[in-house]
């Protein structure tokens, strides 16, 4: 019985081994390597066309591995349905279409297979409860199109948190927001944190990490670095994800290169 829970909480959560993924012949993901541990925050940061957004699909089970492999708790991605959580950057919403807030919520919850085993009454429960960890309750009967670019991301944080999986991927979280809202969303981010839940959010944006994740995964299609940020997001590893485009980060809080003189 103590074995059985050390071993649990040794084992990391999420491990990729030499992860690839390729569109044809192109390939979009190579040899990625990283183990993440339960209940970590984690950014993954890259330039867009990075893998990020690749990544993100292969840890929820919708693109196959051409090499190497990706479990989640010791199983398949595929053989993981229910763990992980996904809010994609492009949301399948059509927004033209007159939904609620309730709608979209909902949404997470259609494609489970408990759907079938809940009660209208569970399902309205799950979906205030989910509303309200993202305090927009009173919101729940409007329509989406009327709330601002920060309530829409909390009502699809608040989609994927109705689902109850221990896994959340948040591509581009602070994308098309302004500053206050971006922080109302770290704080959020936060609190589900606290809940136990492991949470990864991608980013093309590599400032001001270090005082808002536990570790960083760098990609450009390949891992450049992984681990605390204060210590991976040196200008080296800047540079091999951005190259000439470094110039538009702002460099004065990352760590200098150490040299061996």
């Amino acid at each position: 019985m103590d074995t059985k829970e050390v071993n649990s909480a040794s084992t990391p959560l999420i491990i990729s081994d030499g992860c690839c993924v390729h569109f044809g012949n192109a390939p979009a993901l190579e040899s990625v390597n990283f183990s993440i541990d339960k209940g970590k925050k984690v950014a993954v940061v890259g330039p867009n066309g990075g893998g990020k957004s690749t990544l993100f699909n292969a840890i929820a089970g919708l693109v196959p591995l051409a090499e190497g492999s990706l479990t989640i708790n010791g199983k398949d991605p595929n053989d993981s349905k229910g763990t992980v959580s996904y809010v994609p950057q492009k949301d399948l919403i059509n927004w033209n279409f007159p939904l609620s807030v309730k709608q979209v919520v909902e949404m997470g919850l259609i494609n489970r297979k408990t759907i079938s085993i809940f009660s209208r009454k569970k399902i309205n429960n799950k979906i205030k409860e989910a509303l309200k960890n993202v305090g927009l309750l009173e919101k729940i009967d409007e329509n989406i199109k009327s709330l601002s670019g920060g309530q829409i991301q909390r009502v699809l944080i608040a989609r994927a948190l109705a689902q109850d999986a221990d896994i959340l991927l948040l591509d581009e979280a602070f994308s098309a927001v302004d500053i206050g809202a971006q922080e109302d969303i770290m704080q959020l981010i936060n609190s589900i944190n606290l809940d136990g839940k492991t949470i990864l959010i991608a980013t093309h944006d590599v400032n001001n990490l270090e005082d808002k994740f536990d570790e960083v995964l760098c990609l450009n299609k390949h891992c450049c670095a992984y681990g605390d940020p204060s210590e991976v997001l040196t200008p080296e590893v800047i540079e091999e994800m951005y190259g000439s485009h470094t110039d538009l980060i702002n460099n004065s809080h990352l760590p200098t290169s150490k040299n061996n003189d």
